[in-house]
């Protein structure tokens, strides 16, 4: 059974910084799209970063420079580094996977595996 699973939230400081892990379980990451969505109280879900089966990363503006995707194919396990974390980054943290190019990896609707959620809080 494919299975997603994220960890590695938490409560932070402006400017610190937390590492997200997710876990897939049931095929091999390395070979799908795999992606970090966010959703805040009250927003609609939103593209974080894309890892694509041939490496390529892509990453929304608000992001750029601060956060890095990566992708342990041994632990077949999907990591999203965040630096310097802002109040606007507070959310419930997804990854999910899809069996596309990556090309349009911020559409939700491509997305048909995904994991439970794990918090990240930060405060000013």
């Amino acid at each position: 059974q494919n299975r997603l699973a994220e960890s590695g939230g938490g409560s932070v400081q402006t400017g610190e910084s937390l590492r997200l892990s997710c876990v897939a379980s049931g095929f091999p990451a390395s070979t799908v799209c795999m992606s970090w969505f966010r959703q805040a109280p009250g927003k609609e879900r939103e593209g974080v970063a894309g890892l694509a089966a041939s490496g390529a990363a892509d990453y929304a503006e608000s992001v750029k420079g601060r956060f890095t995707v990566s992708l342990d194919k041994e632990k077949n396990t999907m990591y999203l580094e965040m630096n310097d974390l802002k109040p606007e980054d507070t959310g419930m943290y997804y990854c999910a996977a899809a069996p596309t190019t990556c090309r349009w990896w911020y559409l939700v609707a491509d997305y048909n595996y995904w994991g439970q959620g794990t918090q990240v809080t930060v405060s000013s």
